[in-house]
């Protein structure tokens, strides 16, 4: 049996792993699952799957936790520092799908424990992605893409010959406002962002699609992920989301993965890696799907793609700057503090404000976030409807 943790298991991507595993439960152990205060949730999880283990972030819901639990022998723990405990557990597999800057330290310790990390954390190689690989290579953990555009690329390269490739090429759907005029985005509600016409996402995560920052959070992972230049990864708008990337190589081949919208595929992949293993999503039907269309992203009407081009090529700090901007920026969209428009100004507006050295531990990226989230919070109070 496969032993697995599973990081922020009442997530999307953790409820999603949840379903692939339990499918198959003489081929998992669960060892431990963390959530931040989902104490239902969690504990029904950690109950079905009967995990040894459940952690939730805040101590808070400690005691309501222990008290769902009370009988089921799952051992119940609270704080940041029990969540970076059960991701330096003893396991085969951990599934890193903790949402924002908070994942950063447990992916840190699950890196540094060794075994497999299924990677499901943007903002861990966003914010911090030379300090995270080095921490992997110096373990010798293997580390697996989820992001379904990842994970295609994963499927796609040759990894015994990457002076081969001459390009990666990301998908991007395009989100709700593919083709919504730039005066028309100035009224968008919080609700038609969130509102994703293919992909079942968390607010947060549908907002950045909806900006096409995902997308350029995605070009900033890959440059960490897989061997190539920032110069040889490139994003195309492909609006029914069924090719999730490709890799073109110097002879004028493109390998692309094909796939249903299910983050449940590429959930199984890194569950299964380096075999396969059935999962319950529905399968392609290419004649109903009938064609594939594929444009050049408008960086006019999605500046936030532009600036996280300009951060992956500037490197040093300027990632992290970014990405915390970004998470004020949509937390205020969200909460109707700042308009649509405003998310892309703010993180403009705070990288041009703040340009400090080169991080080189976990502790400086950690300083780098907070300072940027303070420069990023003041201008938000600028915002006046």
């Amino acid at each position: 049996m496969k032993r697995v943790t599973i990081l922020g298991a009442t997530g999307s991507v953790g409820t999603s792993s949840l379903d692939v595993i339990e499918r198959e439960p003489d081929a998992f152990e669960v060892v431990a699952l963390t959530a931040n205060c989902d104490v239902a949730r969690l504990a029904a999880a950690a109950i079905r799957t009967r995990a040894r283990l459940a952690v939730v972030a805040d101590p808070a819901c400690l005691a309501p936790l222990r008290e769902v639990l009370a009988g089921s022998g799952v051992e119940a723990r609270a704080g940041a520092d029990a969540v970076c405990e059960a991701a330096r557990m003893d396991t085969d597999w951990t599934m890193a799908a903790i949402v924002g800057t908070a994942g950063l330290k447990p992916v840190m310790a699950a890196l540094e424990a060794g075994g497999t990390v299924a990677l499901a954390n943007k903002e861990s190689l966003v914010s911090a992605g030379d300090v995270m690989t080095a921490a992997a290579r110096a373990a010798g953990t293997t580390l697996l893409p989820v992001d379904s555009e990842h994970n295609a690329v994963f499927q796609c390269l040759d990894r015994t010959a990457p002076d081969r490739v001459r390009r990666i090429i990301l998908t991007a759907s395009g989100g709700p406002f593919r083709t919504t005029s730039l005066d028309d985005m100035r009224a968008i509600t919080p609700a038609q962002a969130v509102a994703h016409p293919n992909w079942s996402m968390g607010a947060k995560i549908s907002v950045d699609s909806a900006t096409l920052m995902n997308k350029g959070l995605e070009l900033i992972e890959a440059f960490h992920l897989f061997p190539v230049r920032a110069d040889q990864l490139d994003v195309v708008v492909h609006p029914q989301s069924v090719v999730h990337s490709m890799v073109e190589y110097v002879d004028g081949s493109t390998l692309a993965q094909l796939g249903p919208p299910d983050m449940r595929v590429p959930i199984a992949y890194a569950l299964a890696w380096p075999d396969r293993m059935e999962t319950p999503c529905e399968r392609l039907d290419l004649p109903r799907i009938g064609r594939l269309d594929f444009e050049a992203p408008d960086y006019v009407r999605f500046p936030a793609l532009k600036l996280a081009r300009e951060a992956l090529a500037a490197g040093g700090a300027r990632p992290a700057i970014l990405n915390a901007a970004n998470e004020v920026a949509v937390a205020a969209f969200l909460a109707g503090a700042v308009k649509f428009l405003e998310i892309a100004a703010i993180v403009s507006d705070t990288l041009g404000r703040y340009d400090p050295p080169a991080p080189d531990s976990l502790d400086a990226v950690l300083a780098i976030d907070a300072e940027a989230r303070a420069r990023a919070a003041e201008r938000v109070k600028d915002c006046v409807f």
